[in-house]
């Protein structure tokens, strides 16, 4: 029951075990007391009673004075102790009845000494009150010389029990603070990581669409400049137009707000008309078509990633597939929500990783787009179905329910 040598109740006592300390206080004035005034009745007159008086004050107070000396051994407390049995063997020698108030010093003795020391004290003190006892009896009694081993026996099983209970206690703890710290720890970089994937996306999904599509107009404006300034122009106002959409995006996006195309009232159908325009170029056509209505207005959180996986879906069409059209269409069903990617590009093995089907691009150069689109129709409670061949274009279709569970 010993830690790194230490007594018995050292632990213990640092757990906070105030009600028995207090116990132990209140038994021991008692004892003291009630040995103090049986000796005075019985003894009324003898020159002992000064002497008995005066060491019971003593022992009374060296008692109380215990808690002020800290929880942990020290010398003092060595000192303290050896104070307190000696004034105990002093009074038991003068008057045995004093004998009894041996348990509250079992209790101190094993918890300010180790072990080995903390049975030796026991055992002096155990002895101590026998012999008081069997003086003061004048003769063999077998209770006498039995009675109180027997009481020291059991208050160091008691003790010794609590003790272990508490140890146990606290070792448990122990291991929910640190389960709970654990896992705290686990929250907070799981939470890490779920909002830099959800950053990566929504960067992916507007910003870096934008970028991609701005960087091309201009690249084209460049090529016919001195040729053809009105088309020139013109893709220079069209990628004005995107910048300003994608700072909208920007805005949106720091203040973690729906999609630009959304705001103002705009429906989902009315956002995804404006992608198709918006997508629409001289090498890529874009048409949207919507199937149905919708019994209920749609939760913003469906149809902010809906708006995302369509922008995902284009801007891999745009960037890797080589299609001259692509086709948006939206299905509403009694029960969930189908959006549709169709593209005559070149297309690609769907049999591939998502994070390494790119439409033919080197691993390693890109691999946001399918990923993103997998992980937002997942979060929806959804699938996302992929068909294509190499040479026959892309089909991509996301299935949402129209109510998705929150996660």
């Amino acid at each position: 029951m010993v830690r790194n040598g230490g007594s018995y109740g050292e632990d213990t006592t640092e757990q906070g075990d105030g009600w028995l300390r207090i116990l132990l206080y209140v038994a021991f004035l008692l004892l003291l007391g009630s040995a103090l005034t049986r000796f005075l009745i019985r003894h009324t007159g003898e020159n002992l009673a000064p002497w008995v008086i005066s060491l019971s004050a003593a022992l009374a107070v060296l008692y109380v004075v215990e808690p002020f000396l800290g929880p942990r051994p020290s010398r003092r407390r060595y000192v303290w102790l050896g104070a307190v049995v000696a004034v105990w063997f002093a009074l038991v020698w003068l008057a045995p009845s004093f004998g009894w108030c041996a348990v509250p010093l079992f209790f101190i003795g094993l918890r300010t000494l180790r072990p080995p020391a903390a049975i030796v004290l026991i055992a002096l003190v155990t002895a101590a009150s026998v012999t008081a006892h069997l003086r003061l009896a004048g003769r063999l009694d077998v209770d006498v010389f039995l009675a109180p081993p027997a009481i020291a026996a059991i208050a160091v099983a008691v003790f010794v029990q609590m003790d272990r209970q508490a140890r146990r206690q606290r070792e448990l703890i122990d291991d929910l603070i640190r389960t709970r710290r654990e896992l705290a720890a686990t929250e907070r970089r799981e939470g890490t990581l779920a909002e830099r994937q959800r950053l990566s996306m929504e960067i992916h999904d507007s910003l870096a669409q934008g970028l991609s599509s701005q960087q091309m107009l201009l690249q084209a404006a460049d090529r016919v400049w001195g040729t053809d300034p009105a088309t020139a122009r013109t893709h220079v106002h069209t990628a004005t137009a995107i910048a300003e959409h994608n700072l909208a995006e920007a805005r949106r996006f720091v203040h973690d707000l729906a999609p630009a195309d959304l705001a103002d009232g705009n429906g989902l159908d009315q956002a995804l008309q404006k992608l198709a325009e918006r997508e629409t170029s001289h090498r890529l056509t874009v048409r949207c078509h919507i199937d149905g209505t919708p019994a209920e207005p749609l939760p913003e959180r469906v149809q902010s990633a809906l708006l995302r996986i369509a922008q995902g879906a284009l801007a891999n069409v745009r960037e890797h597939s080589g299609a001259t059209t692509a086709a948006l269409t939206l299905t509403y069903l009694d029960d969930q929500i189908v959006l549709d990617v169709a593209d005559d590009g070149h297309g690609f093995d769907p049999a591939l990783d998502p994070a390494d089907a790119r439409h033919g691009e080197e691993a390693g150069t890109r691999g946001h787009g399918l990923p993103a689109i997998l992980t937002r129709t997942r979060q929806l409670g959804g699938t996302l179905t992929i068909e294509s061949l190499p040479g026959e274009g892309t089909v991509l279709s996301a299935a949402v329910p129209v109510h998705p569970a929150t996660t």
